[in-house]
């Protein structure tokens, strides 16, 4: 062969190897575009049996996959054998099976096998592998392999003689599993993921669920609640019956439909029906009083049980002879629907009847009507004889005093009951002193009293040092405007009591009004014995309260002053100044005591004029504005301007946006602040250096949100501003939204209506679900700083991107906050956080 002919023979097999790396090279890139675009993993194993028939022959083909020590077939095509997973639907058993066959050959020597009959023969000889399947002329397997750990097996196999695997073909096997083995990790981290997602999901979705039952548990039992105290200050009221009855149908009314509705009441002594209250659609003047017969009033009171009624039942009790066989014309239940009666037990015994019913079948009762309506009568019973007993007890008083007067006309002149008169007026007299000095709800001495035990304490002769404690509680107000003035008297009852165990026999417990109470230790050989009983104090009052069936928690803030000299206090400046170190304690976070001394004075005075200036500084529009960049990482592009206010206080410096806030919620300046804010901003807007399409952030007070006139007003406030509000977007706390879902629903809906954008920051610190930010018109998340200032694990990471792919998927932008570096920025963008707030790029803007 000449040298120009082994030249051509050289090149044809060059191109042939060529032709063959790139149709190689194609299909990888086709079965990465395949792991790309799949739908799921049966996808991706069809596209890759599809790309590898282009190569080499693969009729029979098929790609076994180790998870968690065992063996799984996720795709088979054979042309002969059946699939093993039909044949063996345990998953254990078929793991087992194949790892006795060439596949767990290969997966345990980690390379590729080349297996004609021969040598199937000789593995099987030696031991290595058992037959499994009909015999085929070639087998080709290959190890799927990722950083040094075999994921699996790749075969194909040939039962026909005319075709043969030879090297090329096993390097080709072996070129493409060490490629595709990073797409298969990709896609099953993929798919884990989504199953993932689906389950939170899923169990989001079943949380969110079950608070709409409890809340709707929650609130039916607060107007049950409501009900029965209306009830029970309905038996105590100065009403006359007519307007009793009256005020029950309205409560009734209040817990189901009560549009007909009567009470019946049996006279044991003449056996008479009366219906004191009637009220009816149909009928506006109530029955006449009657004997006892059998209408349905006394088939319910001889059955003492509640009952149910349609017009079916009234009808079969009818036809049994139960009601309306004596009397039919006291009949009028031919077009009542439903019929709820509910016997009154008065005195232990079945006297009276509450009864509801409908003409219509639109207005349908069900058992738990029954049920509410049984329970509530039980009150209703108790409230009709304490005022039945009542009207009894004034008309005996009325009797009784005319006898008394006739009486006393007659005996005006005896002596003896002069001196009984003169006696009852010193009882009277001496009871009025007792009052005089006493609080009348905890029976605790008052103020009056209690300064003239300061008093005669501080002028006596021989001096031993003493200290008052001012206590405040703290959720006092909470639970009187929660629960009624009724458990707030036994809340303030049972604090008294506690603070009694607190303290000696010879120290003085006293109330001053509302939650203000106040002690006087006497006899102190130490400071340290005063704060030892303000420690008892809060350990007391920090134990649950029993409160309408419900335990609730209370707390108090202490101040105490102590008297080392009387000759430098009087009774008045130590009041003040245990008050004052009261406040101080409140400013401290509550739940704990101070005590009082002049730095600490001095800087509650110093804390307090710094408020009073701010507030100054807000009417006066002294504050200034900052604005930090909200950056695109990918172009560097800015996308928004953060607001923050800072103030330049001509004694202390700057006072930055965290000192500013925690000021304002001291001073409860919070909304204050705020309204200054988007002022100032609305002056400066014209001088923003705002890139086109680009938005201002500012974060608020979710305060706002809480109360009606907070949102009218900041309405007001935005509407006031000249700038396109679609240019401004508000960001409220998560943290907030969390604890008040419904208000910040409410508010974000009006706010939306004004053309303005909304967000939550902070996100991530307040844990609230993805579904229920799903219903809320926000389009910005912005993360809270901690979670992207630091990346710190894999699980950080992991966490950071589900929240990536969750944001991505409501169509939510997700903005990291709190980003200082460059490096910070590139792990962020490589877990798809793209936008950044950027710490240390503030910059001020002057208009």
């Amino acid at each position: 062969m000449s040298s120009l002919e082994k030249r051509v023979s050289r090149l044809r097999r060059l191109a042939t190897k060529f032709k063959r790396a790139e149709s190689a090279q194609n299909a990888l890139m086709e079965i990465s575009n395949i792991a790309n675009n799949a739908s799921s993993m049966e996808a991706f194993y069809q596209g890759l049996h599809r790309h590898l028939q282009n190569l080499i022959p693969a009729d029979n083909f098929y790609v076994a996959l180790q998870h968690q020590e065992q063996l799984q077939l996720p795709f088979f095509l054979d042309e002969k054998d059946a699939d093993p997973t039909l044949l063996y639907p345990d998953q254990q058993c078929l793991s087992e099976m194949l790892k006795r066959g060439l596949t767990g050959y290969v997966l345990r020597h980690q390379k590729a096998l080349l297996c004609d009959e021969a040598l199937s023969g000789q593995l099987v000889a030696e031991g290595e592998i058992e037959y499994l399947g009909s015999p085929c002329h070639q087998w080709l397997g290959a190890p799927i392999m990722h950083n040094g750990i075999a994921l699996g097996v790749l075969v194909v196999q040939s039962y026909d003689p005319n075709v043969s695997y030879g090297s090329n073909e096993v390097d080709l096997m072996v070129f493409m599993c060490h490629h595709i083995a990073g797409v298969l990790t990709r896609l099953q981290h993929r798919e884990q993921l989504e199953l993932a997602i689906l389950q939170r999901t899923q169990e989001l979705s079943q949380a969110y669920d079950k608070l709409k039952s409890e809340v709707y548990e929650r609130r039916r039992a607060e107007r049950l609640q409501h009900s029965l105290f209306e009830i029970a200050d309905l038996a105590t009221s100065n009403l006359d019956m007519h307007h009793f009855y009256a005020e029950l149908h309205k409560i009734i009314s209040y817990l189901l439909p009560a549009n007909n509705c009567y009470i019946a009441l049996l006279d044991s002594h003449s056996n008479v029906l009366d219906f004191p209250f009637y009220v009816s659609q149909l009928a506006p003047e109530p029955p006449a009083p009657r004997l006892w017969k059998d209408g349905l009033v006394e088939y319910l009171l001889r059955n003492r049980e509640p009952v149910l009624l349609t017009q079916e039942n009234i009808r079969a009790l009818i036809q049994q002879g139960e009601i309306y066989n004596v009397a039919p014309a006291l009949n009028r239940t031919q077009i009542v629907q439903q019929w709820i009666g509910v016997p009154l037990f008065i005195q232990g015994e079945a006297m009276g009847a509450l009864v509801v019913y409908s003409f219509n079948m639109e207005q349908k009762y069900q058992m738990k009507d029954l049920e509410l309506l049984t329970f509530v009568s039980q009150h209703i019973a108790t409230a009709i004889e304490r005022k039945l007993a009542t009207e009894t007890l004034k008309h005996s008083n009325e009797q009784l005093e005319v006898m008394v007067q006739a009486r006393t006309a007659e005996l005006a002149q005896i002596n003896d009951e002069l001196q009984s008169e003169i006696s009852q007026r010193r009882n009277i007299e001496q009871k009025l002193i007792h009052d005089a000095k006493h609080d009348s709800l905890t029976g605790l001495p008052n103020r009056q009293m209690f300064m003239d035990r300061l008093s005669a304490t501080m002028n006596r002769q021989g001096f031993y040092k003493f200290a008052l404690l001012f206590i405040d509680l703290d959720r006092f107000k909470m639970i009187n405007d929660t629960l009624g003035h009724i458990e707030g008297d036994h809340f303030l009852i049972e604090t008294a009591e506690r603070l009694t165990r607190c303290i000696r026999e010879e120290d003085l417990l006293a109330r001053l009004g509302g939650d203000e109470f106040v002690i006087l230790l006497d006899n102190l050989y130490d400071t340290e014995d005063a704060k030892e009983v303000a420690d008892r104090i809060l350990d007391a009052l920090s134990k649950p309260f029993a409160l309408s069936g419900q335990l609730l928690n209370s707390g108090a803030s202490i101040g105490i002053s102590l008297c080392n000299d009387p000759s430098q206090s009087t009774s008045e400046s130590l009041l003040r100044d245990a008050d004052t170190a009261m406040y101080m304690a409140k400013t401290r976070g509550k739940g704990c005591y101070v005590v009082y001394d002049d730095k600490s004075h001095q800087q509650f005075m110093h804390d307090l004029t710094l408020e009073n200036e701010l507030r100054q500084a807000l009417d006066n529009r002294q504050l200034q504005l900052q604005y930090e960049p909200v950056k695109d990482v990918e172009n560097n592009g800015i996308i928004a301007l953060h607001v923050s206010p800072y103030w330049l206080h001509p004694v202390y410096g700057r006072q930055d946006r965290q000192q500013l806030t925690q000021l304002a919620v001291q001073a409860n300046l919070q909304l204050e602040l705020d309204r200054c804010v988007i002022t100032l901003l609305d002056h400066a807007f014209a001088a923003l250096p705002l890139p086109k399409g680009a938005q201002v952030f500012l974060s608020l007070s979710s305060q706002h949100l809480t109360y009606k006139h907070a949102l009218q007003h900041l309405q007001d406030c935005l509407g006031a501003c000249s700038f396109p509000l679609e240019k401004l977007c508000l960001f409220f706390s998560e943290i907030a939204l969390a604890r008040d879902h419904d208000n910040h629903a409410m508010g974000f809906e009006t706010l939306r209506e004004l053309g303005v954008n909304l967000g939550i920051d902070d996100y991530g610190s307040g844990y609230s679900s993805i579904l229920t930010l799903s219903f809320l018109p926000i389009s910005t998340l912005k993360l809270e700083a901690e979670l992207a200032s630091g990346i710190r694990s894999m699980r950080h990471r992991r966490l950071l991107k589900a929240i990536s792919l969750s944001a991505d998927s409501l169509q939510l932008r997700l903005i990291a906050d709190g980003v200082r570096s460059a490096s910070q920025q590139c792990s962020l963008q490589q877990l798809g956080i793209g936008l950044v707030q950027c710490a240390d790029d503030a910059m001020t803007i002057i208009p």
